[in-house]
């Protein structure tokens, strides 16, 4: 699988910021906080979202925020979302991983 990074407000084009899980996460509004949300790992738990995906019991993942999410190149699924989760932050949280949306749990 090829993986394209892209630059991101917090660290440009330093990919070493990344963890290499590729658990990353940009910020919405509500939690960027001028920036300060860059480097914040958060413990994320999907509660809830429509039929017929489901959450993954159990599923707790540990996430890195690496950018902003209004700024992201990939952009939220509807306005006013707290985070937007990696592909594989996704995937680790919701099985089937095809709903567009999901309710999360999290904190730091």
């Amino acid at each position: 699988m090829w993986i394209v990074y892209c630059a991101t407000t917090c660290y440009g084009n330093d990919q070493t910021a990344f963890p290499p899980n590729r658990l990353l996460a940009a910020a919405g509004e509500g939690i960027w906080e001028g920036s300060a949300a860059c480097g914040r790992q958060y413990l994320v738990t999907c509660i809830n979202l429509p039929p017929p995906s489901k959450c993954i019991s159990g599923a707790i993942i540990q996430i890195k925020v690496v950018d902003r999410a209004s700024t992201a190149v990939s952009r939220a699924s509807s306005g006013g979302a707290t985070l937007v989760l990696s592909a594989d932050a996704y995937s680790k949280l919701v099985q089937p991983p095809n709903a567009t949306f999901i309710n999360i749990s999290f904190r730091q």
